[in-house]
């Protein structure tokens, strides 16, 4: 992508704010122990997360000049989350999920990028991944992303309603939902065929449940009982989305409006 690829934008730092929740980026981001007191509430990377291929140290989103995005064009910022570029050049390992995120809107990549903007600076250098062969394996991505990199923009069903082409958007896009909770084929791409179906958990330890037919299942009674389950986790007695890998996620999920709640929900609960 070049800079003729990126719209000319006015910034929508409420919406950033949004889809910076929606998208789980402080999950990931979070200080890591050398930031011993920093504020937990801000980007700072540097907290270990662990994938069968080792350990990766997610780098700091605020607006830091020297080891933070601060320096960063917003055509930098759109290659690295939407197609797994950084700044040099380099290809991302998709342990960050720019694999969903290239399905975005660019203007709400902006929107996110602007509200970064507005974060206090956080000295945080960058530690390197601990797996091996790392430079071997960058490379490699590159001929990967030919196989295993859909940069299809998601597009609304117009047989289908607002509030669930919402859902759709956030679960598809910046939710990164499938980035779990579909199952893999043998390139490691997501297997579409399958969609939402479950399968290992990326971290390798368990599974990830489907999130199919949740209704029919016995799961949830309606759409509205999952919609209190994502805002109010094992607090109200909804198993399994509080702890281990949901977490963080049920935590993120309930800061979101109840509106975009609900459109998640009603996407969710409409797959069979």
């Amino acid at each position: 992508m070049t800079a003729a690829d990126v719209p000319a934008h006015t910034p929508d730092i409420a919406n950033g704010k949004l889809l910076f929740t929606a998208a789980g980026c402080l999950s990931c981001h979070k200080p890591g122990p050398e930031l011993a007191g920093a504020d937990p509430s801000l980007p700072s990377g540097g907290a270990p997360f662990k994938t069968p291929i080792g350990t990766f140290y997610p780098p700091n989103l605020t607006p830091d000049g020297d080891t933070g995005i601060g320096g960063w064009s917003d055509l930098d910022f759109v290659n690295a989350v939407m197609g797994g570029i950084g700044p040099d050049g380099s290809h991302l390992i998709p342990a960050f999920p720019y694999t969903s995120y290239a399905h975005m809107r660019m203007e709400d990549v902006l929107d996110i990028r602007a509200y970064l903007a507005t974060l206090p600076a956080v000295r945080s250098p960058r530690r390197a991944a601990d797996i091996p062969l790392a430079f071997i394996l960058r490379r490699g991505i590159g001929l990967w992303k030919r196989i295993g990199l859909d940069e299809t923009p998601w597009r609304a069903d117009e047989t289908r309603d607002a509030r669930w082409n919402r859902g759709s958007y956030l679960v598809q896009g910046p939710g990164h939902c499938g980035e779990c909770h579909t199952p893999r084929n043998l390139l490691m791409a997501a297997d579409t065929s399958r969609a939402y179906g479950g399968g290992p958990h990326p971290g390798g330890e368990g599974k990830v449940p489907s999130l199919r037919d949740l209704i029919g299942r016995g799961r949830y009674k309606d759409a509205a009982d999952l919609v209190s389950a994502f805002s109010f986790g094992e607090v109200m007695g909804y198993d399994k989305l509080s702890s281990g890998g949901m977490g963080e996620v049920q935590t993120n999920l309930s800061r979101l409006p109840p509106e975009d709640l609900a459109a998640i929900a009603a996407f969710i609960t409409s797959l069979e």
